[in-house]
């Protein structure tokens, strides 16, 4: 059976992690506040005012216990998990004749974007923004093709903005509107939620995210060619919508519910999409992704960050006792690092890596040994209150390129030809590990304290957890 979002539905139903609401819920007024909110379960709305029949899915992971299951590991084996099936090799995509996403083709009159039922996410928002859909383009050049997101702010049936942040589908558009062609686009909306991590994954520019999509999945991605442009999108997807990115023509588009949990990032004139086709299956269910600091939209990039990060520190200085990686400190603007240092000096090694890495993002780092659960904010800030010597622990590094969205950063340049803004930041590594495995007598003294009998009590645990006593990822 292929595994796409009705088998993740089905999956979530299964381990009791999706509630349905009946009630009806407007995706203008309260759909944004039922997602922003919910971080236990999954939601399905089956009344969605003003789109009679449609249904829609959100907070789907809603949590790292979800991400877990989508993994069929433990949440705190999946950024393990992810980099196992990713060194296992990409798998080559499958190209078929037809699939559901065809059970229904509009194009002319009958593309009406305003009909999906898309919905506001912040009361300063622009308008309604699909922020479900993954972005499909090819380089014109190489035929290399990328996968990404993007938000897409609806404008008319017909017509949508786009900002593209300086990485490889912008590269990509350069090209085209160099030679003043619009960029064919496909944008695939709902599907198994590997296909959100592998395009959130950053790697090589020529590393196709179907690939990863497939070795993520453990089974190829079966693609189905687009009717009006020269793409291919994924046979087993809920919609597709198939349009141009228009040549050198920039419109006002923002602001918008970013994931840094402002409105301010990106606004500005940005390019436009052209919707030519919408394909989709005869009952298909809209994708909703709700975007902020802690919601779904920042997990499908929080895990493979972390996967990446893990796979390159790893080889820092030829080898490190790395345990884990997660690109969690409030955003993913930070990574916390778990590792055993062996040597004096190691953690900042690895710290100096993590900063300069694939990623813009991560402008906070923090090393921690294996005892202090990296999923757990509170436990990292013990680590730093505890173990942090600020005068030698502490580095402040300035000068450093960041993240284009990074509004906190007021030093940024712009780049005339290219028209986007590069950003100049502070970075900041903390070393809250103990004392190196070198140092085996100052690191004794970090020992942290053990209840009596605690082995014997972690055997009734779950006994214990059902009376409420622990929250979420004790002892895990």
């Amino acid at each position: 059976m292929v595994k796409d979002m009705r088998h993740w539905i089905k999956q979530l139903e299964e381990a009791g992690e999706l509630v349905r609401i009946t009630d009806e819920v407007d995706p203008e007024g309260t759909m944004s506040s039922f997602l922003y909110m919910s971080n236990e379960k999954a939601i399905m709305f089956e009344n969605v005012k003003g789109h009679p029949g449609w249904k829609v899915l959100g907070q789907a992971p809603a949590n790292m216990r979800q991400v877990g299951l989508a993994f069929d590991t433990e949440a705190r084996q999946v950024i393990r998990e992810f980099v196992r099936r990713m060194e296992r090799g990409l798998v080559p995509c499958k190209t078929v004749n037809d699939g559901p996403v065809k059970e229904v083709i509009l194009t002319g009159p009958d593309v009406q974007l305003t009909r999906l039922p898309v919905h506001v996410q912040g009361h300063k928002d622009a308008g309604r923004y699909i922020t479900s859909g993954l972005c499909i383009v090819k380089d014109p050049e190489t035929g290399c093709r990328n996968v990404a997101f993007h938000r897409l702010q609806i404008k008319s049936d017909n017509k949508t903005g786009i900002m593209l942040v300086p990485r490889h589908t912008w590269l990509i558009y350069k090209k085209y509107e160099a030679a003043n062609k619009p960029m064919p686009i496909a944008i695939m909306i709902g599907h198994h939620p590997m296909y959100y991590f592998a395009a959130a994954y950053t790697g090589p520019f020529e590393l196709d995210e179907f690939e990863l999509t497939g070795a993520l999945l453990g089974e190829p991605v079966e693609l189905i060619k687009c009717e009006t442009v020269d793409l291919e999108a994924p046979a087993y997807a809920e919609i597709i919508l198939e349009g141009e990115v228009l040549a050198k023509v920039r419109e006002e588009e923002g602001p918008f519910s970013e994931f840094q949990g402002y409105y301010f990032g990106g606004r500005g004139k940005n390019p436009v999409v052209l919707i030519k086709a919408i394909t989709m299956r005869k009952d298909a269910i809209y994708k909703a992704i709700q975007n902020g600091a802690n919601t779904e939209g920042c997990l499908y990039h929080r895990v493979p960050m972390s996967a990446a990060l893990f796979q390159d520190l790893q080889n820092v200085t030829g080898h490190i006792d790395l345990k884990d990686v997660y690109c969690h400190w409030g955003t993913v603007f930070g990574v916390v690092i778990q590792m055993t240092p062996r040597f004096h000096g190691e953690a900042k090694n690895v710290l100096l890596a993590a900063l300069s890495s694939v990623y813009l993002h991560q402008k906070f780092a923090i090393a921690v040994d294996e005892d202090v659960n990296i999923y757990d904010p509170e436990d990292v800030a013990w680590a730093i209150t505890t173990r942090v010597d600020p005068v030698n622990d502490i580095i402040i590094i300035p000068g450093m390129r960041g993240h284009p969205l990074d509004e906190a950063v007021t030093e940024e340049f712009r780049i005339p030809e290219e028209g986007v803004k590069e950003k100049l930041v502070s970075k900041v590594l903390i070393d809250a590990t103990k004392p190196p495995k070198s140092d085996p007598e100052r690191r004794d003294l970090f020992e942290r304290l053990k209840p009596l009998g605690l082995e014997h009590f972690k055997r009734d645990f779950a006994k214990w957890k059902q009376l409420g006593l622990f929250k979420e990822g004790s002892f895990v």
